[in-house]
């Protein structure tokens, strides 16, 4: 520092002019000379997992060690598109583009942490489910916008296929057909599911028959069909260049085309569609190397694990027993319960689905479903639409303004009821108002109407499984609230157990890709080899609630939603 100032003061008089005192000679010791280069620090070297969460409003990428703590991250939110009622459109090109950048962010704040660009040694993908994507073989690219898993503008397409399960049915067999309610158990023996928006077939279905250049593609043999893991891997591991197109099991099982006892595309559901088999991706497993990343910060880094996003989090929380559950309060909630390698038929309105596969020719796991369609979209609502609130934070605020809800409960159908109900014509409903009613009471009756739907699914899950359930495993961004876990326990009547690290889907999708390459010693046919992950600290609610008054609300809650049924054409029955 003395010594830059003094070589100042020489270049500006630089032998011009006379100094204006006196210098004595002096020498400086060698050992307080600065040296010309400055050698950093070494950087150190990991054996890390990541996970790319491609979710419904945003992107992020998360690197996690062998505890599952958090080594870096980023998040990026990507634009949504609504452009009429009960319609919900992604860019797939703009969830790439943000994926990638995200991507290169977290890498970067991994270095600039300490650490080696290398020390990534696999990642995994996990992401929103049923969103349909439609692209070009020759060319690599969309053919029209993203249908979005939570739009339902395809109720008349349902209202069709139904008519036609009633009256052509579906070939169960060569030149044999089932109809009218065998057809509807047929079909759900197969799939798992039911005729429903939520599903991607019904989606693609719509794509063909509204976008001229997606029917011309599907008669041309150009169109590439995939959910949001098809399309994510396919432009990670070379694009149009290397052409893989493939399909994990677990949201291979939400498209309404896959018999989920067989892991197999099913025939006849491409006939019933109206679909062909050339538009199909390859069928792969939940854990198991793909392929290399093609470009970028991560180049030549294997892809090890994809998995749908609700799945992810049943294994990241680590539900890999028969008979534990786990719910996700995203924008909307997910409720799975792992029945082991055992399909469970509901009879009480829950999907049968695929948990995970452990690896190619490993025998899947399985789980019972109750999707709920808006829980974090709600509180969103009231934030930019009712300007109630400035943050989704200030919900819980609001609402422990009040006791309870004073009456009120509000019925979030902004897009139909999914499990237990399965009601696309529901409508968003607001019942029990009166002069008392506030704001707070409006907030209060948002986190209260995610309760009662978990409770009626997981009701419904009781039904099905006979297994009762004594706690409840939650994570996702609406789990941040104490409040909103308080007001879980209290109308479930269970315990909620939330842990201190809530990333469970990317966690979920780290330990499959983990597990592909051996890493860590992880293997998901053996969870005690996970025993070490994500074990600090969790907080559990405990219900507070009389039963009398749980019972009391909950009869409430269920006259809401008979009002709620049916209002939009084009419903189920």
């Amino acid at each position: 520092m003395i010594c830059a100032s003094w070589r100042g003061v020489f270049r500006a008089y630089n032998g011009s002019a006379a100094l204006p005192f006196k210098l004595k000679s002096f020498s400086i010791p060698k050992s307080f000379l600065f040296p010309r280069t400055i050698h950093m620090a070494p950087l150190k070297q990991g054996e890390f997992v990541a996970s790319l969460d491609c979710g419904t409003t945003s992107v992020r990428f998360i690197v996690f060690n062998k505890n599952a703590d958090i080594i870096a991250q980023n998040q990026l939110e990507f634009p949504q598109y609504y452009p009429n009622p009960g319609w919900h459109e992604h860019d797939a090109d703009e969830i790439m583009d943000h994926a990638n950048r995200c991507i290169a962010s977290a890498i970067q704040n991994m270095v600039n942490a300490g650490w080696a660009r290398d020390s990534v040694k696999v990642i995994g993908v996990t992401n929103q489910r049923e969103t349909t994507v439609a692209w070009s073989r020759k060319t690599g690219k969309p053919l029209c916008r993203a249908i979005v898993w939570a739009d339902s503008r395809t109720k008349h397409v349902v209202a069709h296929y139904e008519q036609v399960l009633e009256t052509t049915g579906i070939q169960a067999k060569p030149g044999e057909f089932v109809k009218g309610k065998q057809g509807t158990e047929f079909l759900r023996k197969i799939t798992g599911l039911p005729l429903s928006t939520y599903f991607s077939a019904i989606k693609l279905r719509w794509m063909i028959d509204h976008h001229p250049n997606v029917a011309a593609a599907h008669e041309n043999d150009d169109l590439l069909f995939g959910t949001v893991e098809s399309w994510v891997a396919y432009n990670l591991l070379g694009g149009v260049e290397t052409g893989i197109h493939i399909s994990e099991v677990t949201n291979a099982s939400r498209t309404l085309l896959l018999n989920i006892a067989t892991l197999q595309w099913e025939p006849s559901l491409l006939d019933f569609f109206g679909l062909r088999e050339s538009i199909l991706p390859r069928l792969v497993s939940s854990s198991e190397v793909y392929g290399n990343i093609a470009s970028g910060p991560l180049k030549d880094v294997p892809i090890g694990g994809l998995v749908g996003d609700q799945q992810g989090a049943l294994v990241g929380n680590k539900c890999l027993y028969c008979g534990e559950a786990k719910c996700t309060y995203g924008t909307g909630a997910f409720l799975l319960f792992c029945t082991g390698d055992q399909i469970v038929k509901s009879t009480h309105g829950l999907l049968s689905t695929i948990a995970y596969q452990a690896g190619p020719g490993v025998k899947p796991v399985y789980a019972l479903e109750g999707s709920i369609a808006v829980a974090g979209s709600a509180v969103k609502w009231l934030r930019d639409t009712m300007c109630l609130i400035d943050s989704a934070e200030q919900v819980n605020v609001l609402a422990s303004k009040v006791p309870d809800s004073g009456g009120l409960f509000f019925v979030t159908a902004f897009s139909g009821l999914l499990a237990p109900y399965w009601d696309p014509g529901a409508a968003g409903l607001l019942i029990g108002i009166s002069q008392y009613t506030n704001p707070s009471h409006i907030a209060r009756a948002t986190l209260e109407a995610n309760a009662y739907q978990t409770r009626a699914i997981i009701e419904s899950m009781k039904l099905d499984s006979g297994h009762d359930l004594k706690h409840l495993k939650v994570d996702g961004g609406m789990t941040n609230g104490d409040l909103a876990m308080s007001v879980l326990a209290d109308v479930g009547g269970f315990t909620v157990v939330r842990p201190e690290m809530r990333e469970s889907t990317a966690l979920g999708s780290a330990l499959l890709a983990g597990a592909a390459i051996k890493l860590h010693g992880w293997d998901l046919t053996k969870p005690e080899t996970l025993a070490e992950v994500n074990t600090n600290g969790t907080r559990e609610f405990v219900p507070q609630l009389q039963p009398e008054e749980q019972l009391r609300r909950w009869e409430g809650w269920q006259r809401a939603v008979e009002r709620a049924k049916g209002w939009e054409e084009g419903h189920a029955n």
